[in-house]
């Protein structure tokens, strides 16, 4: 049967897309564990940054919201409603409910604080007394992914906001003493380009990953990658359909991996290893020991099993640590090669 009928607007196939699979890695854990904190995917230009992005989001499988909520409420997960909801639910009320495609947002660069958190009508409150919230990008986003490309860019104010909102999951605007939570659970995906910038390293540290990209120089390669984005354009729907079994697989590996990632577990002596390998690398805090530790059950359950192994933390340890080593003022962020050193002399040599 056709799904061109079922498709609004033609994205992309996430599986039809062409090497950089550190990124593709970097979001797919992201998707099957949002606690590991994001993603920020910096590399050159016209290296397929949101194709990927946009594509990730499409393939994921719908979700159950509470109906005309303006925070895409669940419908029994307490952490992930909306107030109005909650009341609802404690009146003894019944939620209708709807299915909707992973929210997809994206930020643009010049977004005011306003419109990234949303406003209170301070006039409707104190004349009437009733709190009316008009919802920004954050509330949009809940339990979905919101993207920032050239997040080099944007203000450090609002980058601040983004990531205090993705580590803590909520939304807070206080006007003139009247204060509105909301909900705000989403993946954080940031790109840019290290020639226009870098971002503090303070800031950089708050990303859970850090993914680089090149651009492709094999021949073969990036005559696959054109021809392969040509066909695309001229018949999206053909190309939809060609790489539909390979869409369904990878969207149910996903679902398969969200579901087994609580009884996925770390034994103690590895826990050990990767705060060695981040003590050897003088990691400051501890983030870069928890998101390996996630990142590396993520990884075990995508892969269908129990127990995080050695290869499961070789595969994803440079994507967390990266952008944590102190560096010369004057350098770009490392390609991951003291990460490398590092492992090998702690987890191989002892």
């Amino acid at each position: 049967m056709s799904i061109a009928k079922d498709i609004m607007r033609p994205v992309f196939p996430f599986t039809a897309i062409v090497g950089q699979e550190e990124m593709k890695l970097a979001l797919i854990l992201n998707v099957v564990d949002p606690k590991i904190g994001g993603v920020m995917i910096m590399g050159d230009r016209g290296t397929g940054k949101s194709t990927t992005i946009r594509a990730i989001a499409d393939l994921l499988p719908k979700i159950e919201v509470v109906e005309d909520d303006m925070f895409n409420s669940h419908t029994s997960d307490y952490e992930l409603m909306g107030d109005h909801v909650k009341q609802k639910l404690e009146k003894g009320q019944d939620l209708k409910i709807n299915l909707i495609k992973v929210p997809m947002v994206d930020l643009p660069l010049g977004a005011t604080e306003d419109r990234v958190c949303g406003t209170i009508d301070i006039e409707k409150a104190l004349t009437e007394g009733i709190k009316t919230f008009e919802p920004g990008l954050l509330a949009k986003a809940n339990r979905g992914i919101l993207y920032v490309d050239e997040v080099n860019l944007l203000d450090d104010h609002l980058v601040d906001i983004l990531l205090d909102s993705a580590a803590s999951g909520w939304n807070t605007v206080e006007r003139e003493g009247i204060s509105i939570r909301h909900p705000a659970r989403f993946v954080l995906v940031g790109s840019g380009n290290p020639e226009e910038g870098e971002l503090r390293p303070q800031l950089l540290d708050r990303f859970g990953m850090h993914a680089e990209i090149r651009t492709v120089k094999e021949p073969s390669l990036r005559v696959q990658i054109v021809e392969q984005r040509s066909k695309f354009d001229s018949n999206p729907y053909e190309c939809l359909e060609e790489f539909q079994e390979e869409q369904e697989k990878l969207k149910r590996r996903i679902i398969d991996a969200q579901i087994k990632l609580s009884d996925v577990t770390v034994d103690y002596d590895l826990r050990v290893k990767i705060s060695e390998v981040c003590g050897e690398l003088n990691v400051d805090g501890l983030r870069g020991d928890i998101v390996t530790n996630r990142a590396a059950k993520a990884f075990a359950a995508y892969n269908n099993r129990d127990k995080v192994e050695i290869s499961d933390i070789q595969e994803v340890i440079t994507l967390c640590l990266r952008h944590r080593l102190r560096k010369d003022p004057l350098e770009t962020i490392d390609t991951g090669s003291r990460v490398k050193k590092v492992f090998e002399s702690v987890f191989v040599s002892n």
